[in-house]
């Protein structure tokens, strides 16, 4: 079986032209459906994954006999997922087995959830092979939020997952449940809340099972104390400081450990009593400090003498809302707090309220300020572009996927040093011609491909760049191609034998 990659490096001039071509937002239906049904397998992959498709190019993709050509379609995550949810009955478990996985999006947003009734009907008939692990990534929140009490055994046998944040009457019904996998599930998961089964499972030598329930898991007074004397490995002293359920005395013990990113983890600790809290504020360590300077226990004022300093270096990403807001009270605290990472914290909230959008999207922090771009949906397109023009840390091009990120004047930055802004003015609908020309020539290929979609490129140009070994992929994509020339790039593919009429 081919991957993706074999099969695109493998295309040559011609077929990358006719990709290129598929991707096109001014392609008729007839040149999509042409090449649905005549073009190169390259050309089908990209027209299929890469791009919403019109209805009349959706029912032939769902249709095709190929089954690559309809993987490609149940792993698009442009096209309305109830497109690809037809495909749930295929015949083909390569095809059914690609629609459970999912499709593979750069924007950490936008993986749409397929329909319930889709997710419902793959988890009650598709074999365990067919549904891998990555279901849970197209499912609804209202959908995961049902799955414990979901009157279907399967589905309650996938909610038991989520079965240690569950609530106790959720948690004692599963215990009990008629469906003897239901049961069983559950149980798997409450025997990580007993220390006793615990210790008599913890691998003895340094592994992911272990680390796991040092992590999270309930830990019998035992299991501490040889990780306090006699660690398997070097990192166990601080995996335990942050388990919930380490007792008081050794959460003062390691309050005072001689490894400061120990006493970073204690200084996160709700439970952490006021000496050692005191004592953590003035830590020798900057990150121990930092750590303890966002306990919820202070006060603005107490907080405010701590000696903390905010590193600006982080990575500034989307965050998934969480399946449970917080609480409006608690996110309203921290975006007035003076403390830039509360502040970065009620940034990351999604349902954050007009008022405190508006104030984070002033705030003097570029991590609030980026954070509020990354993850609010009514982010103003002004503080998106300030965001993508400041921050340059990884997600930066995430910033550029959200619907409200600014188009008009953005070839105001043609010239500058960073080749991800100058890349911007083939987003400004008002560039110059000669502007797009001249960029399709820039030392960075980022910039070239991106110009050599621009509509605005003068037409010799454009022609030019359709026998170009690097750029005819993308000059093709270019919504100014004529009609004339679409209709000579697929006049060359040979036509497949069509069914004789009843």
């Amino acid at each position: 079986m081919p991957t993706p990659d074999q099969i695109w490096n493998e295309a040559d001039l011609p077929t990358r032209r006719l990709a290129g071509l598929a991707l096109n937002p001014s392609a008729p239906d007839e040149i999509l459906l042409r090449l649905l049904a005549d073009a190169p397998l390259a050309v089908r992959m990209v027209l299929c994954r890469d791009r919403d498709l019109p209805e009349a190019a959706a029912d032939a993709a769902v249709a095709h006999p190929d089954r690559y050509t309809r993987s490609f379609l149940a792993r698009n995550p442009h096209i309305d997922p109830a497109v690809r949810a037809r495909l749930v009955d295929d015949p083909d478990w390569f095809v059914r087995a690609h629609l459970a996985d999912g499709p593979r999006t750069a924007d950490p947003v936008g993986l749409r959830p397929l329909p319930d009734e889709t997710v419902v009907h793959m988890i009650t008939s598709y074999s365990r092979d067919d549904l891998g692990f990555s279901l849970d990534r197209q499912m609804s929140a209202a959908l995961r939020r049902a799955l414990p009490t979901h009157p279907v055994a399967r589905l309650r046998l996938w909610g038991t997952g989520s079965f240690g944040s569950l609530p106790a009457a959720t948690r004692a019904a599963l215990l009990a449940d008629p469906d003897d996998e239901v049961r069983e599930s559950a149980l798997r998961h409450l025997r990580h809340e007993d220390p006793a089964w615990v210790e008599s499972t913890l691998p003895a030598h340094p592994s992911h099972a272990r680390s796991g329930a040092l992590l999270h898991d309930a830990l019998s007074r035992a299991v501490v104390d040889r990780v306090l004397t006699d660690p398997a490995g070097p990192d166990e002293r601080a995996m335990i400081a942050d388990n919930p359920s380490l007792p008081a005395d050794v959460v003062v013990l390691l309050a005072g450990d001689a490894d400061p990113e120990v006493r970073e983890r204690i200084a996160h600790r709700a439970d952490l009593g006021p000496v050692e809290r005191r004592a953590l504020a003035e830590d020798p360590d900057p990150r121990v400090r930092l750590a303890a300077s966002v306990h919820p226990a202070w006060s603005e004022e107490e907080r405010a003498r701590i000696d903390y300093a905010v590193p600006q270096d982080e990575l500034f990403l989307y965050c998934p809302p969480p399946l449970t807001p917080r609480d409006p009270d608690a996110v309203r605290r921290d975006a007035l707090s003076a403390h830039p990472l509360l502040r970065r914290r009620a940034a990351r909230d999604h349902n954050l309220p007009p008022d405190l959008l508006e104030r984070l999207a002033a705030d003097d922090d570029l991590g609030v300020r980026v954070l509020l771009a990354q993850n609010h949906p009514d982010a103003p397109p002004a503080l998106l572009l300030r965001a993508f023009l400041e921050y340059t840390g990884s997600g930066r091009e995430d910033l550029l996927l959200r619907p409200r990120f600014p188009a008009d004047g953005l070839s105001v930055h043609a010239d500058d040093a960073d080749p991800a802004v100058r890349a911007l003015a083939a987003r400004d609908p008002g560039c110059a011609p000669e502007t797009a020309a001249r960029l399709t020539r820039d030392p960075d290929p980022s910039v070239r491909a991106a110009l050599a979609h621009h509509p605005n490129l003068p037409q010799d140009r454009l022609t030019e760049l359709l026998d170009d070994e690097e750029l005819a992929h993308h000059a093709a994509a270019n919504p100014a191609l004529t009609a004339d020339t679409m209709g000579r790039l697929v006049a060359a593919l040979p036509v497949s034998p069509r069914p004789a009429a009843p």
